[in-house]
């Protein structure tokens, strides 16, 4: 579809990836509406803290212009790695930050904001949830509110997750769970509050492997430690346990007995923490996750290739967003420039996929390690 004027395009989403398209393409004078269903920058936590690689996160943040000021927030010394001994705490393996920084970390909220100041302050319309996309007998596509109002652009790009509304108009696919649950908890003012943690965390990450359930705890800003117990459960495993995971007294007496035999020390991030316990059930697409090219709709990051959380989501997200809006501002017209982008980022996300699989069995093994 050639389009004379400048294309209207639509993401939906106003995530990493999302936004990272976004201001790529304000970067190079071309327009753009990021639609999110949350209310407001500040309507939830953003989660916790990223290590962006040079190839794909690093990549994305110079092509929108971002890498100094990036670097300039980041945590460098925050790529130290401790595996610990569940047994008695005892250092298996140490990873120290690299010379050259290769993967310095950043919270997520920050990050995010880092793009949110960077972009024009009427981009992203909050508020503004999407109930599904509509494809046009034109090549562009109907986006319909759950307002019941509806918006026609020439692309619309799902930026939206997981549980993307844009991704039935491509893929009848749909997440399915990992066999792996996340329950996440955190502690305020660590080196302070909770020193002996503090000194068994460092300044990066830290990884406990037992039979079916680990330990990983890690640094964000500003004195905080988020720490994930993973377990290898059925996704209702609260409920075979008889546990209401509004009662937080019972969620944290009932893993106080999963990790029965770890060292005290080490329990006490079970024991100790300083907030609630969140459950995180984790879910995947189903791997290779491909679909025949539709015009004036496409994907990017979670929406188009959800995998486990070890360290790529995020990073693939902000590259796919950089490269679809790359190659809307260098081909000559949005099916081309869509099939271009889809034609790099298929592919890539397939050997990632089956990467971060790989990534998940060695983070919360079956059998003891």
């Amino acid at each position: 579809m050639n389009i004379a004027r400048d294309p209207r395009i639509a993401v939906v989403g106003a995530g990493l990836g999302g936004l990272a398209c976004a201001r790529v393409l304000q970067r190079h004078g071309r327009s753009v509406t990021v639609f999110e269903r949350e209310a407001s920058v500040d309507a939830r936590p953003q989660g916790g803290t990223l290590d962006l690689h040079a190839d794909t996160g690093q990549a994305a943040l110079r092509a929108a212009g971002l890498l100094d000021r990036f670097h300039a927030l980041a945590r460098p010394e925050g790529e130290e790695w401790r595996v610990l001994d569940f047994a008695d705490a005892a250092l298996l393996a140490h990873e120290g930050p690299s010379a050259a920084g290769g993967r310095p970390e950043i919270d997520r909220g920050q990050l995010r904001g880092l793009f949110l100041d960077s972009i024009a302050e009427d981009t992203v319309r909050w508020d503004r949830a999407v109930s599904a996309v509509a494809p046009l007998t034109d090549g562009a596509c109907r986006l319909l509110f759950g307002d019941g109002t509806t918006e026609d652009f020439d692309l619309v790009v799902g930026a939206d997750g997981a549980w993307s509304r844009i991704r039935p108009a491509l893929s009848h696919a749909v997440p399915g769970y990992t066999g792996v649950t996340f329950v996440e908890t955190g502690f305020d003012h660590c080196d302070t509050r909770h020193p002996d943690l503090a000194r068994l965390v460092g300044n990066g990450s830290m990884l406990v492997k037992g039979a079916g359930r680990s330990l990983v705890a890690q640094r964000n800003s500003n004195g905080h430690i988020r720490a994930y117990i993973a377990l290898r459960a059925p996704q209702d495993w609260h409920v075979s346990a008889g546990i209401d995971l509004g009662d937080q007294r019972a969620v944290r007496s009932h893993l106080l007995t999963m990790f029965d035999g770890w060292d005290e020390g080490l329990r006490y991030i079970v024991r100790n923490s300083d907030s609630g316990f969140i459950n995180r059930s984790l879910f995947v697409l189903p791997a290779p996750h491909t679909w025949q090219h539709v015009p004036g709709v496409t994907l990017l990051g979670d929406a188009a290739h959800l995998m486990p959380p070890v360290g790529l989501g995020a990073n693939l997200a902000m590259l796919d967003g950089s490269d679809l809006a790359h190659a809307l501002i260098t081909e000559s017209n949005v099916d081309a420039a869509v099939r271009a982008y889809e034609s790099i980022m298929l592919p890539r996300s397939i050997e990632a996929a089956t990467g971060s699989a790989r990534g998940l069995d060695h983070l919360v093994p079956a059998t003891a390690p």
